[in-house]
This record gives C-alpha cells, sequence and structure tokens, in this order.
C-alpha cells in the first residue's frame, strides 16, 4: 500500500512539475504517458506479487515470478531515463521564476539520489540473488531503503515551497533540510 501511494504521489508530482519546464507539447505528452505507463506497471505487478505472498524483487523462483522481475527491471529503466530527461530539461529549459527554478533543479536532483539508491538495491539484491543467497538480497538491499524513500519526494515539497513563498531563501534552508534528512537516512 505504501508503495502504490507513493508512487501515485510521485505520478501526481511529475505531471504537475512538468508542467513548468519548457518543453514542446509533444514531448512533454510523451514523458507523462510513458512515465505514467511505467508507474501503473509497477504498482500493479508488485501489487500482484503481494497478492500471492511473494516477493516481487529478486523472485526468480517460477517461469511467472521470473516475468514479474524481469518486466519491474524494464519499468524501472523506463523511469530511469524519464526522471534522467526531466533533470536535463529542469537545467536547460528552466522556468523563469528563481524559487521554481531552484526548486526543481534540486528537487530532481534529490529525486535521482532515490532512483539511484533504488537502482543500486536492485543491482546488489540480484548479484546475492545470482550467487544463490536470496535471503541475503533482501536483507542487503534492504540498507539503502531509508536513503531511497528520504529522496523520493523533494521534486513534491521543494516546488511546492516555491510556489507557495516565491523565495528562494526558503527554497535554499527547505534544500539544506533534504540534504541533512539525506545524510542521515544514508548514514541509518
Amino acid at each position: 500500500m505504501t508503495f502504490g501511494l507513493s508512487f501515485g504521489v510521485t505520478l501526481a508530482t511529475i505531471t504537475w512539475v512538468i508542467s513548468f519546464l519548457r518543453l514542446g507539447t509533444r514531448l512533454r505528452m510523451w514523458l507523462v504517458v510513458v512515465f505514467s505507463a511505467a508507474c501503473v506497471l509497477e504498482v500493479a505487478l508488485i501489487t500482484v506479487q503481494a497478492w500471492r505472498r511473494t516477493p516481487s524483487h529478486f523472485n526468480f523462483s517460477s517461469t511467472f515470478d521470473t516475468i514479474v522481475a524481469r518486466s519491474l527491471a524494464v519499468g524501472g529503466v523506463t523511469l530511469i531515463v524519464g526522471i534522467a530527461i526531466l533533470t536535463v530539461a529542469a537545467f536547460r529549459l528552466p522556468p523563469e521564476d528563481p524559487a521554481l527554478r531552484l526548486a526543481l533543479r534540486a528537487g530532481f536532483v534529490i529525486l535521482d539520489v532515490a532512483i539511484v539508491s533504488g537502482a543500486i538495491m536492485l543491482v546488489i539484491g540480484l548479484r546475492r540473488v545470482i550467487g544463490g543467497d536470496q535471503q541475503g538480497a533482501y536483507a542487503t538491499a534492504d540498507s539503502l531503503k531509508l536513503l531511497h524513500g528520504a529522496t523520493m519526494h523533494a521534486i513534491l515539497v521543494l516546488p511546492a515551497l516555491a510556489r507557495i513563498t516565491r523565495d528562494v531563501r526558503a527554497v535554499r534552508i527547505a534544500i539544506v533540510v533534504y540534504a541533512a534528512a539525506a545524510s542521515t537516512a544514508l548514514l541509518v
């Protein structure tokens, strides 16, 4: 449930913040559609595995589980590429408002930390599974889960703060708070 809620909030946020980037209408629509499809795929597959009381990631115990795990990987790569495109756009095609520009840039960079930490968890877990240590895959991958979660929603909080306050200083303070939270999450 937490996973689905988080993805829903992230999808709504990306759909909202992409409107502030100066992108062509076709590119904006393409990014929203592809990002939406990847989010729905991820949540649907993880929900199916939860209903089956079966692990969703690092699970290659049956043909179906392998298909799910590989489909999740495709969805994950799609999300990574989409976020990377939006991060570049935030730096190349920023809005005129300085507070919003800073918030979008920092928000996407912090979201990139979430994406990279998620990718690292997957790589570590997959290496453990391939090495024959299924349980070790979950234990090792969990070490970055807090960092992954702590950095996921800066892309919502920072632009919302910028839109409400229109204050660059407030956004800078929020970025420092996010950086401190992420650092703490990494150390825990």
